[in-house]
């Protein structure tokens, strides 16, 4: 696996899915701002009606849409439809993730960690969903809500360092610096 993180603003999300499993993948795709997502749902629970809104387009998408998606997100269907809707979206050069269904997936969605921009992920290459879920509790921990501001902050300074004509080498070690002055992982 190649870790990357993608920047969602720009693409098109289509999110096919029932139940739970469709509640908490439209939950992460909201929290990383996808801002380009439908929505297909046969039976929306209330809270995935309610969640999607005016992005749930109906029960399965067309090629079309799939088509037009630059990715597809399969979540709590049957083996069956996720075979033929992955492949359908495959076909049409889409990369595609369904869940909990390794050999289905172009791509995986690691345990994440969310401070404002700092984003912290964990993945097991989809060999252990378990220990990525408790190595993130883990994480929630060490890592709490402070440091939404503390990136804030070091951005800020980092940007003062690079008006100042500093170089990378530079600005780097002035960023460790300014942790180690901080204490932030002391």
């Amino acid at each position: 696996m190649f870790p990357i993180l993608v920047d969602l603003s720009a693409m098109t999300v289509v999110l096919v899915g029932e139940g739970e499993a469709a509640e908490k993948r439209l939950a992460a795709l909201d929290a990383a701002g996808a801002p380009h997502l439908e929505v297909y749902s046969q039976a929306p629970t209330a809270a995935l009606a309610k969640q999607a809104g005016k992005r749930l387009k109906g029960a399965r998408p067309s090629d079309e849409v799939l088509k037009a998606a630059h990715l597809v997100f399969l979540a709590g269907l049957g083996d069956r439809e996720s075979v033929a809707l992955a492949g359908k979206a495959r076909a049409a050069g889409r990369l595609v993730n369904t869940e909990d269904v390794k050999p289905l997936c172009d791509f995986h969605v690691p345990a994440v960690v969310r401070r404002g921009d700092l984003t912290i992920t964990v993945s097991t290459g989809g060999k252990a969903p378990g220990l990525a879920r408790r190595l993130r509790l883990h994480l929630e921990r060490l890592f709490g809500p402070e440091w939404a501001g503390r990136l804030d902050e070091l951005g800020r300074q980092r940007r003062t360092w690079r008006s100042e004509g500093l170089e990378l080498a530079e600005i780097g070690r002035k960023v460790d610096a300014y942790i180690e002055e901080k204490g932030w992982l002391a």
